[in-house]
């Protein structure tokens, strides 16, 4: 399925429900292919790098109704966005910075469209997988661990770690190193192919999580290029230890 007709899917899905047409007034369409999943876990506390506007806290939020949401957006226009669907709802928390494994300041590449943009510099295969996600400038934003923001002590399990940052999975994953051991799911966007310069690929991810004692459970919203080709899907790990 090509990413115009997953953009008319999600657009249909959203137009039926009350509560996500609210949001796309204030410029968030929920992240509908991620509900059949999400449905099934059971979660008390989600935790979302990578947030842009709020699509997947949106239907994590449909998903899971009392649950603790803690969101990191680095970028100023998607996260006000966010901060307008969600300024109702005090039990979701925004971070205007990057997860990474140092804390200090970093060059993001902005995109065309904000939620291609990545602490990566944006490579020909993307642009032409996905057309109108080139570089648009570079801006300075804050970067610093999971442990810096969130302790131990305020993660509710079940929780869920969720992950889109365009290419800087392993920084994000090796920023929350010290508390990996605290959720039970890993949800997390994975490319097979080099969509951002020197990103580490799905085997990467799947080899690091393994060594942390996670097991791959199943790959969701397959995209492929038009020879058939995988391109990039989500990854959901469950904890060997809290499962």
């Amino acid at each position: 399925m090509n990413d115009a007709i997953l953009k008319m899917v999600k657009f249909f899905n959203v137009l039926r429900e009350p509560l996500l047409v609210q949001a796309l007034l204030k410029g968030t369409v929920a992240g509908t292919e991620h509900r059949r999943l999400l449905q099934s876990l059971d979660c008390r506390h989600v935790v979302d790098i990578g947030a842009n506007c709020g699509q997947f806290a949106l239907i994590a939020r449909k998903c899971f109704h009392d649950a603790r949401i803690d969101s990191f957006e680095p970028l100023a226009e998607p996260a006000d966005r966010y901060e307008r669907v969600f300024a109702k709802d005090e039990n979701v928390h925004l971070h205007r910075l990057a997860i990474g494994e140092k804390e200090g300041e970093a060059r993001i590449h902005v995109s065309n469209r904000d939620d291609s943009s990545s602490l990566l510099p944006i490579t020909g295969a993307q642009t032409r997988l996905f057309p109108g996600t080139g570089e648009r400038e570079t801006r300075t934003i804050r970067v610093a661990p999971l442990d810096s923001v969130l302790s131990e002590s305020q993660i509710n399990k079940p929780a869920l770690l969720k992950l889109d940052v365009q290419g800087y999975e392993m920084q994000a994953l090796q920023g929350c190193e010290r508390l990996l051991h605290c959720f039970t799911y890993v949800y997390i966007e994975c490319s097979f192919v080099e969509l951002y310069t020197g990103q580490s690929l799905a085997h990467d991810v799947i080899d690091y999580l393994h060594q942390r004692e996670f097991i791959l459970k199943g790959i969701y919203n397959m995209f492929y290029d038009h020879q058939g080709y995988a391109v990039q899907g989500d990854f959901l790990f469950e904890s060997k230890t809290l499962s």
